[in-house]
C-alpha cells in the first residue's frame, strides 16, 4: 500500500518544525549566523513541500470524489 500524500505533508511538516527549532537553538550573538540560516532555509522548503503535499492531497480527494 502507497503512503498518502497527507501522511508526507505531516511528516514534512513535522521536519520543518524540527528545523526551526534547531535554527532557534543555533542563535547565539546574532541570528545572522551560516548554521541558522541554514537552518531556517530548510524548514522553509520542508513547509513549501507540506503546503503542495496537503494541495496534491486535497486534489486527488476530489478527484475521486469526482468519479463516484
Amino acid at each position: 500500500m502507497r503512503a498518502s500524500p497527507r501522511f508526507f505533508a505531516i511528516l514534512y511538516m513535522f521536519m520543518g518544525i524540527g528545523f526551526m527549532y534547531i535554527a532557534f537553538l543555533s542563535v547565539e550573538d546574532t541570528v545572522w549566523n551560516v548554521a541558522t540560516i541554514i537552518f531556517v532555509l530548510i524548514a522553509a522548503f520542508d513547509f513549501g513541500a507540506a503546503i503542495k503535499m496537503f494541495g496534491l492531497h486535497r486534489r486527488i480527494k476530489e478527484h475521486q470524489n469526482k468519479d463516484k
